[in-house]
């Protein structure tokens, strides 16, 4: 953070030298940037050549990059331009074309994540199917082998019952006691 603000500060030093030398007004700014295509309200203009601005920080694409364009031309390198002056707005024009080039890289890897979020929440729905499918499958197995349980079980007590009586007439018979012959 500290790097961006020297070179914050360094930037808001030197817009505020070239804006005394020119004599600009911030209403000439404002048109200088509109015949430009770009637009920074009256108010933050005044923020930013204020007294003591140098030691805020501004959003260098949104407010200094227009405000700096407009006073020093610094996206056109023109052959009137000494050496370190054309070096500087290579230097600046490359580090735009950058970022432009990492902002489109952002918007695609970020359609990429949204592309891949979607075919893996796809995917899930499919498998969280499969397992419910499974399960359903699973509950009316466990119901028909309960239903069958439970026939079991009433099988065995209606057994029981008659080997209870069976048993009973057995040894009620009168040829159990010896008395039949």
């Amino acid at each position: 953070m500290t790097n961006n603000m020297i070179d914050t500060r360094d930037v808001i030093l030197a817009l505020k030298q070239v804006k005394e030398e020119k004599q600009l007004s911030l209403d000439k700014i404002v048109s200088l940037m509109e015949q430009n295509g770009e637009y920074v309200s009256k108010t933050t203009l005044s923020r930013v050549f204020a007294k003591g601005s140098e030691d805020q920080l501004f959003r260098y694409e949104t407010t200094l990059r227009p405000i700096a364009n407009a006073l020093l031309d610094i996206e056109n390198i023109e052959s009137y331009d000494d050496k370190p002056t054309q070096a500087y707005k290579s230097i600046l024009k490359l580090k735009k074309d950058l970022l432009s080039d990492l902002e489109q890289q952002n918007a695609e890897l970020k359609s990429e994540l949204k592309a891949a979020k979607a075919k893996y929440h796809e995917k899930l729905a499919v498998e969280t199917a499969k397992v419910q499918k499974s399960l359903e499958f699973a509950m009316k197995q466990i119901e028909l082998k309960d239903k069958r349980i439970d026939q079991l079980l009433d099988s065995n007590d209606r057994l029981l019952v008659a080997n209870d009586q069976m048993l009973k007439r057995l040894i009620s018979c009168p040829l159990e006691r010896g008395k039949c012959e």
